[in-house]
């Protein structure tokens, strides 16, 4: 007799077929065609309150330049945003891009959607997990924005839909194109490099096979090589980025303590002198802080900067995990946390006109070659704009509610719901301990911690799934 061995983790079966017109089978998707259509909408009143769209402080002039001159940048900023702003540029205008990363959102919602049903998830169950992604405000704010978010936001969900649409395991085309798209997540925020490691684990515990996962490591890891090569060739070292030292030294400054680290003599002067921040990240902006005296600046010591961050993590590892676990702790408030205390938690939707402040001619210039005409000034149109400071508030997922949708995810993790809730705790966990919290690097956790409480809450219908190996 054949022995059947399950796989490790099981999904969700499909609900069992059954025979209907073509209309019938439509008409089970209507709800979530009226929410696709709303959701629509609340974009187009975005589009028409708040113009041309948001110039988010110096990062969005540092997106603008990397897709005028394509090139690894030393700073922050990854290349992958970069790319979709290029691929715009012959419009030369802001609120396409805006209006793209709109539709970008819309397609999240609608990916989300597909996958549940196509896993059984019942019809409101599917339309529910999609509510957060397509009506929560600061979705809207942050699409209307010159920004990489909602495009790393996209790619992080193709990548798991990919790799959960067959009910058994996936194919060699799935794992090659998650795998890509996670490439390109990497290369548009630094987090989707520990997501795609996440990946090939989850593929490495499913056993799909030697040439399936040599496929996946190739397509996610071939890309990010290629771009170390050409980094190595403007900057002198094979990396994908130049601040993941800064960064990391950063987190540490928050409780470093000199006395119990012990750093050798080059990394002493990395040690606190005095400058106090009340969050993590200004440490990397404050020109009194350690790294910004030292000389060559901080990008000249990112590597001296790792060094000393590991040795104090290492000495206190204790107070590591308390200052990561504070940070990540503000996702779960119910009023926004204002971290650091200098910000509006969310940015929101406000009424009048803002003017480009502190922004050096240089930055404006790239502006203007980008879209020409376009001076940087965002401003508020009424009646459209009154409608969106009216609606944010209710249509705000607050932290507690966002705790509740990562418990129900963890009840899944037999049913399909292990690989979207290990995505949703690594977006959640990972920028908080290399750098600090933002409540911006929070929304990626959102739809795919939504669709892991959906498998984990749908339960099982029809038989069992067909991802089983039988052996003699």
């Amino acid at each position: 007799m054949p022995q059947l061995v399950a796989d490790a983790e099981a999904p969700v079966s499909p609900l069992p077929s059954r025979p209907h017109g073509g209309r019938t089978r439509w008409a089970a998707h209507a709800p979530f065609a009226v929410v696709l259509t709303v959701a629509a909408g609340l974009r187009a009143v975005t589009m028409l309150g708040y113009r041309p769209g948001r110039i988010y402080y110096i990062d969005s002039y540092e997106y603008l330049d990397l897709a005028l001159h394509p090139r690894p940048g030393t700073g922050f900023r990854g290349i992958g945003y970069p790319l979709l702003l290029r691929l715009l540029l012959p419009f030369h205008s802001v609120p396409v891009v805006v209006a793209a990363q709109h539709v970008l959102g819309l397609a999240t919602g609608l990916l989300m959607y597909a996958l549940l049903r196509r896993r059984g998830v019942p019809g409101w169950g599917a339309v529910l997990a999609t509510v957060p992604v397509l009506f929560d405000a600061q979705m809207l704010q942050l699409e209307h924005a010159v920004l990489s978010d909602t495009m790393f936001l996209f790619l992080v969900v193709v990548a798991v839909v990919t790799l959960m649409w067959s009910p058994g395991r996936p194919s060699g085309r799935a794992v090659a194109g998650a795998g890509l798209a996670l490439a390109l997540a990497a290369l548009t925020r630094s987090v989707g490099l520990p997501l795609l490691l996440l990946v090939l684990a989850y593929l490495a515990a499913r056993r799909v096979g030697v040439r399936r996962f040599a496929v996946a490591a190739v397509a996610g890891l071939l890309p990010l090589a290629l771009f170390a090569g050409w980094y190595r060739a403007d900057h002198g070292r094979f990396a994908l980025s130049g601040t993941d030292g800064i960064s990391l030294w950063a987190r540490t400054m928050t409780f470093a303590d000199c006395h119990r680290i012990q750093p050798p003599p080059d990394e002493v002067p990395l040690c606190p002198n005095g400058t106090w921040q009340d969050a993590a990240s200004e440490y990397v902006w404050d020109p009194g802080a350690p790294i910004n005296r030292m000389p060559g600046g901080a990008a000249a010591n990112n590597d001296l900067a790792r060094s000393f961050a590991l040795r104090a993590i290492l000495a206190q590892p204790l107070d590591y995990l308390g200052a990561v676990g504070h940070d990540v702790s503000l996702a779960f408030h119910w009023t926004p946390a204002r971290h650091p205390r200098r910000v509006t938690p969310a940015f929101g939707f406000a009424k009048g006109r803002w003017a480009p402040t502190g922004v050096p001619p240089s930055a404006r210039r790239l502006l203007s070659a980008y879209a020409p005409g376009t001076t940087g000034e965002y401003h508020s149109a009424e009646p459209y704009a009154a409608v969106l400071r009216g609606y944010q508030y209710p249509a705000y997922l607050r932290g507690p509610f966002l705790v509740a949708i990562l418990l129900a995810g963890a009840l899944g993790l037999r049913r399909g719901a292990l690989l979207p809730w290990g995505a949703a705790v690594t977006l959640l966990v990972v920028p908080v301990a290399v750098l600090d919290f933002d409540h911006r690097y929070v929304l990626p956790v959102v739809p795919v911690a939504c669709l892991a409480a959906a498998l984990a809450l749908a339960g099982r219908r029809g038989p069992a799934p067909s991802d089983e190996v039988r052996r003699p």
